[in-house]
Parts: structure tokens; sequence; C-alpha cells
């Protein structure tokens, strides 16, 4: 365990080290969650177009997908793990790039953000994929939302990773809720 959380330690510094004084301004902003909103508009737009009176059972799959990977990341595994962020750890003093010496909150793992994002980009690639192959491009959009939390110094590679796996398996569940409800509601209206 020792051997992965210095190897951690050096992806993470690596990586932090990419970086230039005028993309902090931008992955700054990249990173926070409500720039994103016109994005999120426009996949309820498509959801409510495609599944028309049904559309609710996708919101609602989808904000369950959220609340998981929120709760999962946030509610249990930060608090029980406690592991110090890269811009709080002691070791780690003046070795990590911060951008206008923004830290993030006190704990890291696992990112909540590569949770929602991926947890959000598996759901609607599932939802809509072949039919809409530009789907695929919210797993792009997804790595990098979360590779701007390295940049910042906010999360190591290991919190990522791990937050990525709960997201693709939490949209994933959330997709199977939809068909669940979508298949039982369906047969409701068939029987009326």
């Amino acid at each position: 365990m020792e051997f992965l959380i210095e190897l951690d330690k050096k992806v993470l510094l690596f990586l932090n080290s990419l970086h230039a004084d005028w993309l902090d301004p931008i992955v700054l902003r990249m990173t926070d969650t409500w720039i994103w909103l016109p994005l999120y508009l426009f996949l309820v737009f498509i959801v409510i177009k495609t599944y028309k009176r049904d559309s609710w059972m996708a919101i609602l799959a989808i904000a369950i997908v959220i609340v998981l990977t929120d709760q999962i990341t946030s509610g249990l595994m930060k608090p029980y793990f406690a592991r110090l962020r890269p811009s709080r750890e002691p070791s780690l003093q003046g070795l990590v790039h911060l951008v206008n010496g923004y830290k993030g909150g006190n704990f890291s793992f696992a990112s909540s953000h590569a949770a929602n994002t991926f947890g959000t980009a598996t759901f609607f690639f599932l939802m809509f994929w072949p039919a809409k192959r530009w789907i695929a491009w919210l797993f792009a959009w997804a790595a990098g939302m979360t590779y701007t939390r390295i940049y910042l110094g906010v999360h190591y590679p290991g919190d990522i990773l791990v937050g990525g796996m709960i997201g693709v398996v939490c949209g994933w569940i959330g997709y199977k809720l939809f068909q669940l409800l979508h298949r039982k509601f369906q047969r409701t209206e068939l029987a009326q």
C-alpha cells in the first residue's frame, strides 16, 4: 500500500508540474460545476425530446446517480479515509502548483468530481448509444474535467481513478433503474 501511495504522489507531482500561467485561470473555471450548466440543460433537453412524457424516469435516474456518486465519495469515503488533499499535505508543501491559493476541502479520496462526471457520462452513453454517437464525447469531457483536479493540486491520480470507477458503476446502476422504470410503466400503460 505504501508503494501505491508513493507512486500516486510521484505521478501527481509530474502531472501537476505540467502547467502554464496562461492556462491557470481557464482550468480554475473549468473545474467549476456551474460553468457546465448549459451542457446539463442540453442533456435534459435531449432526454425530454427523446422520451417526452417518460422523461421524468430518466431525470429521476440521473438524479439518483448524482446523489449516489456524491454520497459514496463525499459522504462515506472522504471522512472514512481522511486522506489530505495534495494541496493540504504537509510533505508536499511548496511542491504542488496551486492556482490562486485554491486548496479545495480537507480530504481527497475519492474524487467527487470524477464520480459525478463519469457517472453522468456513463448514464447518458448507455441511454443514447449508438443512436447518438456524439454522446461518447461525454467521456472526454469527464476526463478533462477530472484532470483539472490534478492540475489544481487538489486530487491525486488515484483519487480520480477510484472516483471514475465509482461513477461508471453508479451510471450503470442508474441506467438499469431507468430501464426498470420504463418497462414497469410501459406495461402499466398497455394494461389500461
